[in-house]
């Protein structure tokens, strides 16, 4: 019998080669903070930032690969927030200044100058009652230059035009910045002051014609107390109305004026409602003489020796300044 516990041969074939024993080598890990700051980069930017520098981080200490899966999903946030910055800002100054606008045209006012159209335009299909058989008043009564259209106080050389509703709040504005500007340089004999009071806000009154009767007021008053017309028609505007309410009543318009004598007759007559209609439809429909404009397309409008002021309505240095360089002479 042969014995093979000891054949070399035999044993040599049992077992592999060492070399075949050998581990492969393994490539490092990938972190996985990289790869979430990679993914969410499309989705929450924020969420890229933190994680791709965090990965960074562990990147430095492990040795893991990622590097460039961190460093993309860091660039892609932080574009993304640079982005979603830009569109806030944007919005923000889209509803400071766009919405703003478009709902000021809506309700009759864009920027201060509120936009007329077929349905502000005064409706006279009936006379107003008070003006005799609907006849328009003529000739000249205190400060009331009925042939003409306007309200008239002082004799300067200047003449401003200043176009306005009752019920217009940029109006407002206008009057409270440089209402006693204006004023003074009546009382210097520098201007004439030439005011038209116009009535398509009416719509803007729920019935009541609050433009109207506050325009014929003002004429009341420049019939009756040419002296007090400037200061009743601060106190109109110190004391007006918002838009969309009744505004205020006959006798809460004749309380304002003051002056030796009572409007509250004048006003109860119904007397330069028309008028006033009438001078509204002329001042956007027909044609202003010696302006630089044909019609009026909004208020406050305001002209100095026919040039129009484009300027802001609470800064009183930027119209006088304008006043200053058109003026005549």
């Amino acid at each position: 019998m042969t014995n093979t516990e000891n054949d070399p041969t035999r044993s040599l074939e049992q077992y592999p080669p060492a070399s075949a024993q050998r581990p492969t080598p393994v490539g490092p890990k990938t972190n996985t903070l990289a790869i979430i700051s990679l993914v969410s980069a499309f989705f929450v930017s924020l969420a890229a930032v933190i994680t791709g520098h965090i990965a960074l981080g562990q990147i430095r200490r492990t040795g893991e690969s990622g590097h460039g899966l961190a460093v993309t999903g860091l660039v892609l946030g932080y574009v993304g927030i640079a982005s979603q910055v830009l569109v806030v800002a944007i919005v923000i100054v889209f509803a400071a200044t766009v919405i703003p606008l478009v709902l000021a045209v809506a309700g009759g006012t864009a920027a201060g100058l509120p936009l007329t159209s077929s349905s502000s335009e005064p409706q006279r299909s009936e006379p107003q009652t008070g003006e005799s058989n609907g006849t328009l008043a003529t000739g000249t009564v205190g400060a009331a230059r009925f042939d003409e259209g306007f309200l008239s106080v002082g004799t300067g050389p200047q003449l401003v035009d200043v176009y306005f509703d009752p019920m217009c709040p940029y109006c407002r504005q206008f009057e409270e910045t440089n209402g006693a500007q204006l004023a003074a340089l009546v009382s210097d004999g520098t201007i004439t002051l030439r005011l038209h009071s116009l009535t398509f806000l009416d719509r803007m009154s729920q019935g009541t014609d609050y433009s109207t009767r506050a325009s014929a007021a003002l004429t009341c008053q420049a019939t009756l107390n040419p002296d007090s017309l400037l200061a009743f028609q601060a106190a109109l505007f110190a004391n007006q109305p918002a838009e969309d309410t009744e505004g205020l009543t006959d006798s809460e318009l004749a309380a304002l004026a003051d002056g030796p004598a009572d409007i509250t007759g004048c006003m109860a007559s119904g007397d330069y409602q028309a008028w006033s209609q009438a001078n509204t439809e002329q001042a956007v429909n027909g044609s202003i003489a010696d302006a630089e404009i044909s019609q009026i397309q909004g208020t406050p409008t305001v002209l100095v020796n026919g040039g129009v002021y484009y300027g802001g309505l609470t800064d009183p240095a930027e119209f006088l300044a304008f006043l200053t360089a058109n003026s005549l002479g």
